[in-house]
Protein backbone atom coordinates (compact mmCIF):
# COMPACT_ATOMS: atom_id res chain seq x y z
CA UNK A 1 0.00 0.00 0.00
CA UNK A 2 0.86 3.71 -0.54
CA UNK A 3 0.94 5.62 3.02
CA UNK A 4 -2.25 7.30 1.45
CA UNK A 5 -4.42 3.73 1.02
CA UNK A 6 -2.99 2.92 4.40
CA UNK A 7 -4.19 6.08 6.08
CA UNK A 8 -7.33 5.51 4.42
CA UNK A 9 -7.73 1.90 5.17
CA UNK A 10 -7.75 2.59 8.93
CA UNK A 11 -9.98 5.53 8.77
CA UNK A 12 -12.78 3.33 7.01
CA UNK A 13 -11.92 0.48 8.91
CA UNK A 14 -10.46 -1.83 7.03
CA UNK A 15 -6.85 -3.76 7.55
CA UNK A 16 -4.12 -2.28 6.26
CA UNK A 17 -0.90 -3.98 5.26
CA UNK A 18 1.08 -2.62 7.99
CA UNK A 19 0.74 -0.26 11.03
CA UNK A 20 0.35 3.47 9.59
CA UNK A 21 3.27 5.65 11.18
CA UNK A 22 3.79 9.14 11.51
CA UNK A 23 3.90 11.99 13.68
CA UNK A 24 1.78 15.34 14.77
CA UNK A 25 2.77 18.23 13.29
CA UNK A 26 6.74 18.61 12.73
CA UNK A 27 8.05 21.32 15.05
CA UNK A 28 10.34 23.86 12.82
CA UNK A 29 12.41 24.03 16.14
CA UNK A 30 12.56 20.56 15.49
CA UNK A 31 13.34 20.75 11.94
CA UNK A 32 16.18 23.60 12.38
CA UNK A 33 18.09 22.36 15.71
CA UNK A 34 18.31 18.97 14.63
CA UNK A 35 18.23 18.57 11.11
CA UNK A 36 19.80 21.43 8.99
CA UNK A 37 16.07 22.97 8.46
CA UNK A 38 14.92 20.12 6.13
CA UNK A 39 11.63 20.30 4.93
CA UNK A 40 8.19 18.34 6.53
CA UNK A 41 8.47 16.17 3.48
CA UNK A 42 12.52 15.44 3.46
CA UNK A 43 12.11 14.70 7.58
CA UNK A 44 8.90 11.59 6.69
CA UNK A 45 11.07 10.73 3.91
CA UNK A 46 14.44 10.30 5.63
CA UNK A 47 12.67 8.49 8.66
CA UNK A 48 10.55 6.58 6.48
CA UNK A 49 7.14 7.31 8.45
CA UNK A 50 3.80 7.94 7.03
CA UNK A 51 3.64 11.42 5.47
CA UNK A 52 0.62 14.16 6.39
CA UNK A 53 0.37 17.33 4.30
CA UNK A 54 -0.88 19.60 7.20
CA UNK A 55 -3.33 22.57 5.14
CA UNK A 56 -5.78 25.31 5.36
CA UNK A 57 -7.19 27.78 3.17
CA UNK A 58 -10.02 30.36 3.13
CA UNK A 59 -11.66 32.26 0.38
CA UNK A 60 -12.78 35.83 1.24
CA UNK A 61 -16.42 36.97 0.12
CA UNK A 62 -16.30 39.96 -2.26
CA UNK A 63 -20.46 40.21 -1.95
CA UNK A 64 -19.57 40.13 1.88
CA UNK A 65 -17.26 42.78 1.66
CA UNK A 66 -14.08 40.14 3.09
CA UNK A 67 -10.37 40.45 1.21
CA UNK A 68 -7.44 39.06 2.63
CA UNK A 69 -5.62 41.25 5.32
CA UNK A 70 -2.85 43.10 3.03
CA UNK A 71 -0.28 43.23 6.07
CA UNK A 72 -0.77 39.40 6.56
CA UNK A 73 2.34 37.13 6.17
CA UNK A 74 1.35 33.74 7.15
CA UNK A 75 3.18 32.27 9.60
CA UNK A 76 3.24 28.38 10.80
CA UNK A 77 0.13 26.50 10.20
CA UNK A 78 -1.40 29.51 9.10
CA UNK A 79 -3.65 30.71 5.71
CA UNK A 80 -3.78 33.81 4.83
CA UNK A 81 -6.47 36.10 6.94
CA UNK A 82 -9.55 37.01 5.78
CA UNK A 83 -10.70 40.28 6.64
CA UNK A 84 -13.36 43.20 6.45
CA UNK A 85 -13.13 47.38 6.83
CA UNK A 86 -15.79 46.36 9.86
CA UNK A 87 -13.23 43.67 11.28
CA UNK A 88 -9.49 44.89 10.49
CA UNK A 89 -6.03 43.71 12.38
CA UNK A 90 -3.57 45.60 13.01
CA UNK A 91 -0.24 44.54 14.69
CA UNK A 92 1.95 46.28 17.39
CA UNK A 93 5.45 45.04 18.22
CA UNK A 94 5.68 45.41 22.22
CA UNK A 95 9.38 45.65 23.36
CA UNK A 96 10.33 42.18 25.53
CA UNK A 97 14.05 41.71 26.41
CA UNK A 98 13.14 37.97 26.52
CA UNK A 99 10.19 37.14 23.64
CA UNK A 100 8.74 38.32 21.04
CA UNK A 101 5.87 40.28 21.98
CA UNK A 102 2.79 40.89 20.12
CA UNK A 103 -0.37 43.26 20.22
CA UNK A 104 -3.17 42.50 17.96
CA UNK A 105 -6.09 45.14 17.84
CA UNK A 106 -9.28 44.16 16.03
CA UNK A 107 -10.59 47.65 14.54
CA UNK A 108 -14.84 47.47 14.56
CA UNK A 109 -17.59 49.64 14.53
CA UNK A 110 -18.29 48.74 17.75
CA UNK A 111 -15.21 49.18 19.78
CA UNK A 112 -11.77 47.61 19.48
CA UNK A 113 -10.47 44.22 21.14
CA UNK A 114 -7.36 43.20 21.89
CA UNK A 115 -5.08 40.40 22.62
CA UNK A 116 -1.16 39.78 23.27
CA UNK A 117 0.68 37.35 22.19
CA UNK A 118 4.17 36.18 23.10
CA UNK A 119 6.83 33.33 21.01
CA UNK A 120 10.12 32.02 21.94
CA UNK A 121 11.71 29.51 19.52
CA UNK A 122 9.66 26.85 20.59
CA UNK A 123 6.18 28.16 20.46
CA UNK A 124 3.62 30.75 20.85
CA UNK A 125 1.39 31.55 23.72
CA UNK A 126 -1.49 34.25 24.73
CA UNK A 127 -0.43 36.53 27.95
CA UNK A 128 -3.40 38.64 27.31
CA UNK A 129 -7.03 37.71 26.75
CA UNK A 130 -8.57 38.80 23.57
CA UNK A 131 -12.66 38.54 26.04
CA UNK A 132 -11.69 40.80 28.95
CA UNK A 133 -15.53 42.00 29.54
CA UNK A 134 -18.56 39.55 28.98
CA UNK A 135 -19.95 41.88 26.46
CA UNK A 136 -16.78 41.74 24.41
CA UNK A 137 -18.46 38.80 22.50
CA UNK A 138 -21.08 40.55 21.42
CA UNK A 139 -18.31 42.58 19.08
CA UNK A 140 -16.96 39.20 17.73
CA UNK A 141 -21.03 38.30 17.05
CA UNK A 142 -21.82 41.81 15.06
CA UNK A 143 -18.59 42.04 13.12
CA UNK A 144 -16.30 38.79 12.77
CA UNK A 145 -16.72 37.78 9.44
CA UNK A 146 -17.67 33.88 8.85
CA UNK A 147 -14.86 32.08 7.36
CA UNK A 148 -15.72 29.25 4.03
CA UNK A 149 -12.81 27.15 2.49
CA UNK A 150 -10.69 27.64 -0.72
CA UNK A 151 -11.83 24.46 -1.83
CA UNK A 152 -9.97 24.91 -5.17
CA UNK A 153 -6.94 25.63 -3.07
CA UNK A 154 -6.57 22.40 -1.63
CA UNK A 155 -7.57 20.32 -4.44
CA UNK A 156 -4.80 21.98 -6.00
CA UNK A 157 -2.46 21.11 -2.99
CA UNK A 158 -4.48 17.36 -2.55
CA UNK A 159 -3.53 16.38 -6.03
CA UNK A 160 -0.17 17.70 -6.04
CA UNK A 161 0.86 15.39 -3.09
CA UNK A 162 -0.91 12.50 -4.69
CA UNK A 163 -0.13 9.19 -2.73
CA UNK A 164 2.53 10.33 -0.23
CA UNK A 165 0.60 10.73 2.20
CA UNK A 166 -2.66 12.18 4.42
CA UNK A 167 -3.89 15.41 3.97
CA UNK A 168 -5.09 16.97 7.24
CA UNK A 169 -6.80 20.28 8.41
CA UNK A 170 -8.45 22.53 10.82
CA UNK A 171 -11.52 23.25 11.32
CA UNK A 172 -11.79 26.91 11.60
CA UNK A 173 -10.62 29.14 14.23
CA UNK A 174 -10.22 31.94 15.82
CA UNK A 175 -8.14 35.04 14.01
CA UNK A 176 -4.67 35.55 15.16
CA UNK A 177 -4.42 32.53 17.61
CA UNK A 178 -7.76 29.88 18.34
CA UNK A 179 -8.41 26.65 17.78
CA UNK A 180 -11.22 24.16 15.72
CA UNK A 181 -12.70 23.07 18.46
CA UNK A 182 -15.93 25.82 19.95
CA UNK A 183 -14.69 25.38 23.92
CA UNK A 184 -11.21 25.18 22.94
CA UNK A 185 -11.77 28.35 20.84
CA UNK A 186 -13.47 29.92 23.77
CA UNK A 187 -10.99 28.47 26.22
CA UNK A 188 -8.34 30.58 23.95
CA UNK A 189 -10.48 33.87 23.88
CA UNK A 190 -11.31 33.90 27.45
CA UNK A 191 -9.10 31.42 29.51
CA UNK A 192 -9.99 28.02 30.48
CA UNK A 193 -10.14 29.17 34.48
CA UNK A 194 -11.91 32.19 33.92
CA UNK A 195 -14.63 29.93 31.00
CA UNK A 196 -14.67 26.80 33.94
CA UNK A 197 -16.08 29.52 36.49
CA UNK A 198 -17.96 30.75 33.93
CA UNK A 199 -20.18 27.85 33.81
CA UNK A 200 -21.00 27.66 37.42
CA UNK A 201 -21.39 31.53 37.96
CA UNK A 202 -23.38 32.43 34.06
CA UNK A 203 -23.65 29.35 32.12
CA UNK A 204 -26.53 31.43 29.98
CA UNK A 205 -23.47 33.50 29.02
CA UNK A 206 -20.86 30.59 28.78
CA UNK A 207 -23.91 29.09 25.85
CA UNK A 208 -23.96 32.07 24.02
CA UNK A 209 -20.16 32.63 23.59
CA UNK A 210 -20.05 28.75 22.54
CA UNK A 211 -23.18 30.09 19.99
CA UNK A 212 -21.40 32.63 18.58
CA UNK A 213 -18.61 30.59 17.62
CA UNK A 214 -20.51 27.95 16.70
CA UNK A 215 -22.10 29.80 14.11
CA UNK A 216 -18.92 31.05 12.55
CA UNK A 217 -17.09 27.55 12.32
CA UNK A 218 -20.50 26.10 11.18
CA UNK A 219 -20.18 28.24 8.06
CA UNK A 220 -16.64 27.33 7.74
CA UNK A 221 -17.67 23.37 7.77
CA UNK A 222 -20.62 23.75 5.35
CA UNK A 223 -18.10 25.39 2.91
CA UNK A 224 -16.25 22.43 2.94
CA UNK A 225 -18.02 20.46 0.17
CA UNK A 226 -15.81 18.56 -2.43
CA UNK A 227 -12.61 19.40 -0.84
CA UNK A 228 -10.15 16.50 -1.08
CA UNK A 229 -9.18 16.13 2.84
CA UNK A 230 -8.28 12.66 4.12
CA UNK A 231 -9.18 14.11 7.71
CA UNK A 232 -10.04 17.48 9.66
CA UNK A 233 -9.03 18.09 13.16
CA UNK A 234 -11.83 19.14 15.56
CA UNK A 235 -11.65 19.54 19.48
CA UNK A 236 -8.69 20.55 21.52
CA UNK A 237 -6.69 20.05 25.08
CA UNK A 238 -8.92 22.22 26.82
CA UNK A 239 -11.70 19.50 26.73
CA UNK A 240 -10.02 16.87 27.95
CA UNK A 241 -10.44 14.93 31.48
CA UNK A 242 -7.42 16.89 32.97
CA UNK A 243 -9.09 19.85 32.45
CA UNK A 244 -12.40 19.40 32.62
CA UNK A 245 -14.95 17.32 33.83
CA UNK A 246 -17.30 14.99 32.45
CA UNK A 247 -20.23 16.83 33.02
CA UNK A 248 -18.91 19.91 31.56
CA UNK A 249 -18.05 17.91 28.44
CA UNK A 250 -21.46 16.51 28.49
CA UNK A 251 -23.24 20.08 28.89
CA UNK A 252 -20.91 22.94 27.64
CA UNK A 253 -18.45 20.77 25.01
CA UNK A 254 -20.53 18.47 23.10
CA UNK A 255 -23.81 19.76 22.30
CA UNK A 256 -21.78 22.51 19.78
CA UNK A 257 -18.67 20.63 18.51
CA UNK A 258 -21.10 17.06 17.79
CA UNK A 259 -23.13 18.67 14.86
CA UNK A 260 -20.49 20.51 13.39
CA UNK A 261 -19.14 16.61 13.54
CA UNK A 262 -22.22 15.62 11.60
CA UNK A 263 -22.09 18.96 9.35
CA UNK A 264 -18.63 17.72 8.38
CA UNK A 265 -20.05 14.27 7.19
CA UNK A 266 -22.50 15.77 5.11
CA UNK A 267 -19.90 17.39 3.36
CA UNK A 268 -17.95 14.35 2.66
CA UNK A 269 -15.65 14.96 5.31
CA UNK A 270 -13.83 12.88 8.03
CA UNK A 271 -13.39 14.01 11.54
CA UNK A 272 -10.61 13.73 14.15
CA UNK A 273 -11.31 14.66 17.46
CA UNK A 274 -8.25 16.09 19.35
CA UNK A 275 -7.76 15.87 23.33
CA UNK A 276 -4.35 16.17 24.39
CA UNK A 277 -4.80 15.57 28.09
CA UNK A 278 -6.63 13.13 30.12
CA UNK A 279 -9.97 10.67 28.15
CA UNK A 280 -10.69 7.51 30.16
CA UNK A 281 -13.35 9.40 31.82
CA UNK A 282 -14.74 10.93 28.68
CA UNK A 283 -13.72 7.83 25.90
CA UNK A 284 -17.41 7.06 25.20
CA UNK A 285 -18.47 10.93 24.72
CA UNK A 286 -16.38 11.93 22.53
CA UNK A 287 -16.86 8.72 20.74
CA UNK A 288 -20.81 9.38 21.00
CA UNK A 289 -20.11 12.40 18.60
CA UNK A 290 -19.64 9.91 15.74
CA UNK A 291 -16.14 11.58 14.65
CA UNK A 292 -14.30 9.15 12.34
CA UNK A 293 -10.78 9.15 14.59
CA UNK A 294 -9.51 9.94 18.30
CA UNK A 295 -6.38 11.52 19.52
CA UNK A 296 -3.83 12.11 21.15
CA UNK A 297 -4.72 9.24 24.02
CA UNK A 298 -1.43 10.06 26.10
CA UNK A 299 -0.26 7.89 28.75
CA UNK A 300 0.27 8.84 32.35
CA UNK A 301 3.76 9.34 32.09
CA UNK A 302 3.14 11.95 29.65
CA UNK A 303 0.43 13.96 31.73
CA UNK A 304 -2.50 11.81 30.45
CA UNK A 305 -4.55 9.12 31.67
CA UNK A 306 -5.02 6.47 28.77
CA UNK A 307 -4.52 2.93 28.88
CA UNK A 308 -4.35 2.17 25.27
CA UNK A 309 -5.42 -1.89 25.55
CA UNK A 310 -8.42 -0.80 27.89
CA UNK A 311 -9.25 2.25 25.40
CA UNK A 312 -9.30 -0.08 22.80
CA UNK A 313 -11.53 -2.19 24.28
CA UNK A 314 -14.11 0.18 25.36
CA UNK A 315 -14.49 2.20 21.77
CA UNK A 316 -11.59 0.23 19.63
CA UNK A 317 -14.11 -0.55 17.12
CA UNK A 318 -16.01 2.29 16.78
CA UNK A 319 -13.24 4.77 15.82
CA UNK A 320 -10.04 5.05 14.55
CA UNK A 321 -6.84 5.63 17.45
CA UNK A 322 -3.94 7.68 16.68
CA UNK A 323 -1.54 8.54 19.25
CA UNK A 324 -0.79 6.64 22.80
CA UNK A 325 3.20 6.73 21.96
CA UNK A 326 4.96 8.70 24.61
CA UNK A 327 7.71 10.83 22.74
CA UNK A 328 9.13 12.56 25.72
CA UNK A 329 10.87 9.78 27.69
CA UNK A 330 11.13 7.35 24.47
CA UNK A 331 13.06 10.07 21.77
CA UNK A 332 15.15 10.91 24.48
CA UNK A 333 18.21 9.44 26.79
CA UNK A 334 16.73 5.73 26.19
CA UNK A 335 17.84 2.82 24.59
CA UNK A 336 16.67 2.13 21.23
CA UNK A 337 15.63 -1.24 22.50
CA UNK A 338 13.05 0.49 25.10
CA UNK A 339 11.85 2.40 22.27
CA UNK A 340 11.26 -0.59 19.82
CA UNK A 341 9.53 -2.25 23.03
CA UNK A 342 7.21 0.59 23.37
CA UNK A 343 6.05 0.43 19.36
CA UNK A 344 5.42 -3.32 20.21
CA UNK A 345 3.57 -2.50 23.24
CA UNK A 346 1.22 0.22 21.33
CA UNK A 347 0.68 -1.98 18.61
CA UNK A 348 -0.29 -4.91 20.85
CA UNK A 349 -2.59 -2.91 22.93
CA UNK A 350 -4.33 -0.91 20.15
CA UNK A 351 -3.29 -1.84 16.98
CA UNK A 352 -4.75 -5.67 16.57
CA UNK A 353 -7.47 -6.01 13.82
CA UNK A 354 -6.74 -2.57 12.89
CA UNK A 355 -8.05 0.55 13.62
CA UNK A 356 -5.17 2.02 14.76
CA UNK A 357 -2.72 4.88 13.79
CA UNK A 358 0.96 4.96 15.42
CA UNK A 359 1.80 8.59 16.60
CA UNK A 360 3.46 10.34 19.36
CA UNK A 361 0.92 12.06 21.59
CA UNK A 362 1.13 15.18 20.27
CA UNK A 363 4.14 17.06 18.72
CA UNK A 364 7.82 17.33 19.90
CA UNK A 365 10.57 19.95 19.73
CA UNK A 366 13.42 17.68 20.99
CA UNK A 367 14.72 14.20 20.24
CA UNK A 368 17.53 11.86 19.64
CA UNK A 369 17.52 10.93 15.90
CA UNK A 370 18.85 7.36 16.21
CA UNK A 371 15.66 7.10 18.51
CA UNK A 372 13.17 8.67 15.92
CA UNK A 373 14.55 6.18 13.32
CA UNK A 374 14.16 3.16 15.71
CA UNK A 375 10.58 3.80 16.44
CA UNK A 376 9.71 4.49 12.89
CA UNK A 377 11.89 1.27 11.66
CA UNK A 378 10.17 -1.06 14.26
CA UNK A 379 6.50 0.16 13.69
CA UNK A 380 7.19 -1.03 9.76
CA UNK A 381 7.52 -4.15 11.43
CA UNK A 382 4.14 -4.80 12.94
CA UNK A 383 2.35 -6.07 9.55
CA UNK A 384 -1.22 -7.67 9.35
CA UNK A 385 -1.36 -11.23 7.95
Amino acid sequence: MTSKQRFLAVLEGKLPDRLPVTTHHVMPYFLETYLNGISNDEFFDSFGLDPICWCIAYKPDPIKGQYYDPGHVPGYLETRRVVSDKWRIVEEIIPDVKYKTVRYRFLTPGGTLSTVLQSDQHTTWVTERLVKEKKDIDIIAAYAPELSCDVQEINRRAEAYGERGMVRGFISFFEVYGQSGCWQDAAVLYGIENLIMATFEDPDWVHRFLQILFERKKAFVSSLGGAKYDLIEHGGGDASSTVISPQIFEKFVAPYDAPLIDIAHAQGQRIVYHTCGGMMPILELIADMKPDAMETFTPPALGGDVDLRIAKERIGRRVCMIGGFDQFHFFNDCAEENVRSEVRRCFKDAGQGGGYILSPSDHFFDADIKLVKAYADEARKCVYK
